[in-house]
């Protein structure tokens, strides 16, 4: 019987080292009640090359594929389809767990790994809100955040122009003469420039010249 182990070209190898990062992210989000495994199919005896919370299985980085993984990538060879597929099982403890197995695909449309989620559903509901609720007290959890969901860059650029132009206004410290520079400066922090003619919309809105947001721009990029 062919084995399912598979020769890694380094572009593979690459693709599977983003997704390690990729791992670790959706662990984090996730929370402990989530355990998430990057299996590589370059040897199945040890294919888990990334395990985050695996204290609910006992699984390390090492450990083999399992049965059910092995079943999956099996249908996915007889139907050709490579789809992530979301169910549930059973664990020897009698813990149901929703699952789930994501195919990562390397060169020449090929399965070169599995990231596979295992939300157990017996961690307590306290425990699993206490990770979704915000707590500025818990350790690695920054401040949050305002982030702007536009259904266009137009409006992308213009909602920042607008956030910081008042964030500036309102600034008594910030001398009117320096108030443009400034919104320019954090526009440039914020990375509002690297879209494309973002420096004209700035420009129109803070009824400014566009030469002078380049000038802005300059003087700030030569202190960087």
């Amino acid at each position: 019987m062919p084995t399912k182990e598979i020769i890694m070209t380094e572009i593979d190898k690459q693709i599977l080292k983003s997704m390690q990062i990729l791992t670790v992210g959706l662990g984090a989000y996730l929370g402990a009640g989530c355990e998430v495994i990057l299996h590589s199919l370059e040897n199945l005896q040890a294919s888990a090359v990334e395990v985050i919370n695996g204290h609910h299985s006992g699984r390390q980085v090492g450990a083999p594929i399992t049965n059910l993984a092995l079943e999956m990538l099996e249908d996915m060879e007889r139907s050709g389809e490579k789809k992530t597929k979301t169910y549930f099982n059973v664990n020897k403890n009698g813990i149901t767990i929703k699952s789930c197995t994501i195919p990562v695909i390397g060169e020449q449309e090929r399965i070169i790994g599995l990231i596979c989620l295992n939300f157990y559903m017996d961690i307590a509901l306290g425990d699993f809100l206490t990770h979704f609720l915000p707590d500025p007290h818990r350790e690695h959890e920054g401040p949050h955040m305002i982030e702007s969901f536009s259904q266009n860059v137009d409006d992308l650029i213009s909602e920042a122009v607008a956030e910081i132009q008042k964030e500036i206004m309102d600034d008594d410290d910030i001398s009117l003469n320096n108030k443009n520079k400034e919104i320019v400066v954090r526009l440039e922090e914020k990375g509002i420039f690297n879209i494309k003619d973002a420096v004209i919309q700035v420009a129109e809105q803070l009824n400014i010249s566009k030469n002078t947001v380049y000038m802005h721009l300059r003087n700030q990029r030569k202190r960087n």
